[in-house]
């Protein structure tokens, strides 16, 4: 047993008021159950602090029905849920925008699996690069001619390289398809991928949560 639970089954011991650990209700974006006790369940809602709740008791849209050692039963927005120890339960929004959702590999890094001008590409986040970029043995192949973009140079840490600024007609990423997207391309190491620069990304709300990223675009 956690330090977190042995402090939770004290205060349930000592018959403390359960207003003490109650906030200003709210609406339920999601809940998720961290504590189960017989008539009793420790509640996190909305992300916020855990909550001790009794049976019948409401806090904005959740209501506890039931709980024991085993599950909470809970009335969440009108429907009825189940949730053992450690469940969570989030409502599906829906939105008007495009999206994707993104999976960190072992090492943290969100890859994603896209277009460029309609071929296929390999994609990996990175918010430090200004723009979409990728290398040359990549742009041929996607019949990109780089070398009538805006010549630069780009310093890395083997020295500076050469790099062309390019437009990408389209970029498609999930359910995102873009248009006239700023790259850049390098005639530097081969890279299997493109990173997903600023360019893309400041199209988009972001949002990690935990080894999962959505991208929703904005414009």
């Amino acid at each position: 047993m956690s330090s977190f639970m042995r402090v939770c089954k004290a205060v349930l011991a000592a018959g403390l008021p359960v207003a003490v650990l109650v906030a200003a209700p709210v609406r339920a974006a999601d809940v998720n159950v961290v504590g189960l006790f017989p008539g009793r369940a420790l509640v996190e809602i909305d992300r916020g602090a855990p909550h001790v709740m009794r049976i019948g008791e409401q806090i904005g849209s959740v209501r506890l029905l039931e709980a024991d050692g085993d599950a909470a039963t809970l009335e969440i927005d009108g429907q009825r849920r189940r949730l053992r120890l450690g469940q969570s339960f989030a409502p599906v929004v829906q939105s008007r925008h495009p999206s994707a959702i993104l999976q960190a590999d072992d090492h943290g890094h969100f890859f994603a699996n896209g277009q460029i001008n309609g071929a296929s590409m390999r994609f990996v986040v990175d918010t430090g690069a200004t723009l979409i970029a990728l290398g040359a043995t990549e742009a041929r192949r996607l019949g990109i001619d780089y070398r009538r973009g805006e010549r630069g140079t780009s310093t890395t840490a083997n020295g500076q390289i050469a790099v062309w600024r390019v437009r990408l007609d389209s970029v498609r990423i999930g359910d995102i398809n873009m248009h006239q997207v700023d790259a850049e391309v390098s005639e530097g190491p081969t890279m299997p991928f493109a990173l997903l620069g600023m360019s893309f990304l400041k199209r988009t709300e972001m949002h990690r949560d935990g080894m999962r990223m959505t991208l929703t675009q904005q414009y």
